[in-house]
């Protein structure tokens, strides 16, 4: 009588298990904490935007930042190393995280700490956009300073001059802040008479030299002055400018997407897929110029080239198929052979993830709480349409897989190899929900007597429904089949919980969303 009511190898999930590390959760339940350099990670790639079903964005954040606090306090120097390797490989879908913790660094961080800080920004801040965003954070943190004020302005003096030039055109604003109040307050200082004469382009708005890095800004000043898309697409040509540079009454124009598109960076294409579809310029699956968009999304040199982050493919994908833009609005018609592209661009993104040819039991949560907030701000990225495109990669890869969702029970995904991920995405959404019961995999796997290696599951960890902890699944699991099989748990949101035992070898929480994660989970798994 008193081991069913108190034992370590069947415990309610709304119970701690007896003896255990276990805390309650923000669902009432009770799961591991991650350490606060797990919980780093998982910020710098999944961010804080939107929250979580349990937690509003604003107290995530705020609980995020105070674990950012005491990892600086603890080792700073390890904190921006973690930084600059999450940004510098594009590991994250959006670098806004990486620059917050880096102004963090900056400003609260030890002597040491400040000074690597503002050594490393251009790694980090690799754009205007960046720079921008960096100071922003830095300003809310700590004001000017001088190691703000030399980190700015040697932003802007190491950069050859065609960077430069190319950086101050496509890159003017962004935050409240431009070019010119930046260098109003850096004050680079250079002897260079054409870097000067850039850098008062941006003050005065006057160009008073001429040279050939500086073509830019001349072909910038010239497209603004002209009235017909004719005259800007010959503009555009003879200086070769960017998109940011067009006059938005042009961007409207199939001549214009015309001159664009063989020039256009790989994310600025990705990202316009929309506007190029409203143009007229593609206008089937059977035009030249859909053809080539195909090529460049499915080519995976390019991809990696172009530092191009899975979920950035995936949030395009997700806009470009519904027709109209986030927010409802600019319709354009829809062109399958680009949608196909994303797709196709999606997986390979990835690079070679191998498989491990091992027996996988992939299972998704699909309660309420991961329909709920955005991953890192991108609208309708939420932990379970994530969740769908990171399993999607390993079910594709693997030969013996089990694909489940936990709904009021357990249920079989039913699909191919070869659905899409937008297929995948409707089908988990119509499914039955229930409780968050983590557990199920593995009470699945004993009862029908299914021989697993590797239980993978995907969840916000914010587990509480159930007779029994997702460990002690796995452990009963183990004994009644004999076979040592492992739990990878693979985080979809930024909190402090994991399902996962962190003492328990056989067990691994890593972070969704992470380019790394396939090829981890593989790693893993052959261990």
């Amino acid at each position: 009588m008193y081991l069913r009511k108190y034992s370590t190898k069947e415990t309610p999930q709304s119970e701690k298990i007896p003896f255990s590390k276990q805390v309650e959760n923000s669902a009432g339940g009770y799961s591991f904490v991650v350490d606060e350099w797990k919980r780093l990670h998982r910020f710098l790639i999944l961010g804080s935007e939107g929250g979580t079903y349990y937690i509003s964005e604003r107290k995530l954040i705020i609980e995020n930042a105070q674990v950012v606090e005491e990892c600086i306090k603890k080792d700073g120097l390890r904190v921006i190393r973690t930084i600059v390797e999450i940004s510098d490989t594009g590991k994250a879908p959006k670098n806004d995280p990486a620059l917050f913790v880096l102004a963090m660094c900056a400003s609260i961080g030890d002597e040491k700490t400040r000074k690597e800080a503002f050594l490393v920004l251009p790694k980090v801040a690799r754009i205007g956009t960046h720079l921008f965003h960096f100071v922003q954070y830095c300003v809310a943190f700590r004001g000017w300073g001088r190691g703000l004020r030399k980190a700015v302005s040697n932003w802007y003096q190491d950069k050859s001059l065609s960077d430069l030039a190319f950086q101050l055109v496509k890159y003017q604003q962004r935050d409240g802040w431009s070019n010119a109040d930046l260098l109003r307050l850096a004050h680079p200082k250079t002897i260079d008479p054409v870097r000067n004469a850039a850098y008062k382009w941006v003050v005065d708005d006057v160009l008073t030299a001429t040279h050939q890095d500086l073509n830019i800004i001349e072909g910038f000043i010239k497209v603004r002055g002209v009235e017909s898309d004719k005259d800007a697409t010959k503009i555009i040509k003879d200086y070769g400018l960017p998109l940011e540079c067009i006059p938005t009454q042009f961007k409207t124009s199939p001549l214009i997407w015309e001159v664009l598109i063989p020039k256009l960076g790989m994310t600025a294409l990705i990202r316009n897929l929309g506007n190029i579809s409203k143009s007229g310029f593609i206008k089937s699956n059977m035009d030249k110029a859909t053809q080539d968009i195909y090529n460049r999304i499915t080519n995976k040199e390019a991809l990696k080239r172009a530092r191009i982050h899975p979920i950035a493919i995936l949030a395009a994908l997700t806009t470009y198929s519904q027709g109209h833009g986030a927010r409802g609005k600019g319709e354009w018609p829809v062109i399958s052979s680009i949608v196909d592209a994303l797709e196709e661009g999606y997986k390979l993104s990835f690079g070679n993830v191998e498989p491990s040819n091992k027996r996988i039991v992939l299972a998704l949560d699909i309660s309420g709480s991961m329909g709920s907030g955005e991953i890192v701000g991108i609208p309708g990225l939420t932990p379970r349409v994530g969740s769908c495109a990171m399993a999607q990669i390993t079910y594709h890869i693997e030969k013996q897989v089990e694909f489940l969702a936990f709904t009021t029970d357990i249920s079989r995904i039913d699909i191919s190899k070869h659905t899409s991920l937008n297929d995948l995405v409707e089908y988990t959404s119509k499914l039955k929900m229930g409780g968050t019961d983590c557990a199920l995999p593995m009470l699945w796997a004993i009862k029908n007597k299914v021989e697993v290696d590797t239980f993978i599951i995907y969840t916000d960890s914010e587990t509480w429904y159930g007779d029994i902890h997702p460990v002690q699944a796995l452990r009963q699991y183990r004994r009644e089949l004999n076979i040592p099989a492992k739990l990878i748990v693979v985080a979809m949101t930024s909190n402090e919980f994991t399902i996962a035992d962190p003492d328990d070898s056989g067990m691994l929480d890593i972070v969704g969303l992470d380019t790394a994660t396939p090829q981890l989970i593989t790693d893993f798994s052959k261990e």
